[in-house]
């Protein structure tokens, strides 16, 4: 079928937004988009003087806009979903996705669980999970802009069986369109069909008055664009510009979601196991450990011979040195780690690897800490170990655990500072985008080596909105420092002390803001049809 995500501003004359929204259905509809998403808050700017009157500009479901809406998927034969902000009952206003079939019928609606920033101060969040909504184009769900910066709520309608999720955005970052929209496609094996707001997001009136007080230049206070289809390997397929109105359309064969299997077999979904991912479904708490150091010297080793180079890193001065897993060959823990020891004698370095299916951390002293792979075949461990080291908390990640968002989930709820990951990637997206989103989405430095790759991911101060940055704003808000291995030695710097700071903008925690009671489905044993 094909599919188009449409692109566009809109301002805070709603019947000029409807006639914008209409107008795009109609070019999308000439297209022969058969299902169109429009951008997150078509009806009205996310942005008001008081609650009250966020909810009096609110749409109802019974009302001409969303009538207007509902009829031209009738006109077009199509599936038309829309975002707006909806009135409910006892006075709450919520941000909505709404899926309209070619009858006109209401299909699905799913309100916003996760909030950005001013957001929660005029809008409440939603009180559960969105449906899986049955077409005859696909299983759909549905989710909007700041639900796709972690991995939960996609996660969620995932594990609920979707092959097709469409995300509403109104957002000026643009790691969102390198990184968040198609990291989802990729660690999911589903479609994404993403449409981005351009234009002014804030009234233009007020935009040099609320940069300064970002310090964010005005003319980043834009929708970002870059609205795009993603296939279920993590390519993108079509996007549209970084400014002005698009259609952007392709031809999709929604079945391909439901290959969930990697290169070796492995089903990415029934690999999972629920029964270790109950933090992340239960009540948030705040983090009690205190930060690590302002910095930590890394290193990764990725070819050549382990011994001289984890020799070489340490006495270079390098903290903690990552090797691809199974390194030695063997499973021996107490062979390999002997030989560790004797590579990093006379330094206060520590290196990882794995060993029989299990994380090694070592120092000079010899082994200091076993992490069990959590998922796959054998003796399973039953969770994410923390070990603390002289400059932070260290978790480690092993091999196949790295493609399971949920492993890394549990490391930022255990306060960890940092992640160490020996491992193989399978697929391109893995290091490309899996990696560095479960750095970005947990505030989580990481440091990574594979046979011939390896990757350091560094937390950058320059992180929260609401208040003022260090360097330039280059539109980049989450997404971490990327260190590229580019030998068999490659050295790099982390940065503990900011995994501490999990606050991407005003009331929003990363980590301890996720919508725990609505993501029932990620700790069920099971998988929906």
């Amino acid at each position: 079928m094909r599919v188009a995500a449409v692109q566009f501003a809109a301002g805070e004359d709603i019947p000029a937004n409807l006639a914008t929204c209409l107008r795009m259905i109609d070019a999308a509809a000439a297209e022969g988009a058969e299902l169109i998403v429009l951008p997150e808050f078509c009806n009205h700017l996310s942005w008001y003087d008081a609650k009250v009157t966020a909810h009096r500009l609110a749409c109802r479901l019974d009302d001409a806009f969303l009538g207007a809406i509902a009829e031209r998927a009738v006109r077009h034969g199509a599936h038309v979903k829309v975002n707006v902000t909806l009135a409910r009952e006892g006075g709450r206003t919520t941000g909505t996705s709404l899926l309209y079939g070619p009858d006109g019928a209401l299909l699905g609606a799913s309100d916003k669980l996760t909030l950005m920033g001013a957001e929660g101060d005029h809008l409440d969040p939603g009180q559960e999970a969105g449906p899986v909504i049955g077409t005859p184009l696909g299983r759909i769900g549905l989710y909007a802009c700041m639900e796709g910066v972690t991995s939960d709520v996609c996660r969620d309608l995932t594990v609920r069986g979707a092959q097709l999720l469409l995300n509403s955005l109104n957002s000026f970052a643009t790691d969102e369109a390198s990184l968040h929209i198609p990291v989802r496609a990729a660690e999911n094996k589903v479609w994404v069909v993403a449409a981005n707001k351009v234009g002014p997001l804030l009234p233009e009136a007020l935009l040099p008055a609320i940069g300064e007080r970002l310090g964010v230049p005005p003319e980043w206070l834009h929708g970002a664009g870059e609205s795009q289809i993603v296939a279920p390997d993590g390519t993108v397929v079509a996007k549209g510009p970084r400014t002005g109105e698009a259609v952007v359309v392709a031809d999709i064969d929604v079945s391909a979601a439901d290959a969930k299997e990697r290169p070796d077999g492995t089903h990415i979904l029934r690999a999972r196991r629920p029964a270790l991912y109950r933090p992340i479904t239960s009540r948030p708490r705040e983090r009690t450990a205190p930060p690590g150091a302002d910095s930590a010297t890394v290193a990764v080793v990725t070819g050549g011979d382990p011994l001289a180079l984890t020799a070489s890193a340490a006495g270079a001065g390098a903290d903690l040195i990552v090797l691809p897993e199974d390194a030695f060959g063997g499973s021996d823990h107490a062979e390999v780690a002997a030989a560790l020891a004797a590579a990093l004698a006379g330094t206060e370095a520590h290196a990882v690897t794995s060993a029989g299916g299990s994380g090694l951390l070592v120092g000079a002293r010899g082994l200091a800490g076993v992490q069990k792979k959590l998922h796959g075949t054998g003796d399973p461990g039953d969770g994410v170990r923390i070990f603390e080291l002289p400059w932070g908390r260290l978790a480690i990640v092993v091999g196949d655990d790295a493609i399971h968002p949920e492993t890394f989930r549990l490391a930022a709820i255990a306060d960890a500072d940092a992640v160490a990951v020996p491992f193989t990637p399978a697929e391109a997206w893995e290091t490309a985008l899996g990696l560095p989103e479960r750095s970005a989405e947990n505030r989580l430095n990481v440091v990574a080596a594979g046979p011939g790759t390896g990757l350091v991911l560094d937390l950058t101060s320059d992180f929260t909105l609401w208040t003022a940055w260090n360097g330039p704003f280059t539109g980049r808000i989450s997404h971490p420092l990327v260190t590229v291995a580019d030998g068999d030695l490659t050295f790099g710097k982390i940065h503990p002390a900011q995994a501490v700071n999990r606050h991407v903008s005003k009331n929003t925690d990363l980590v301890n803001g996720r919508a725990w009671h609505a993501l029932t489905a990620l700790s069920k044993d099971g998988l929906s049809a």
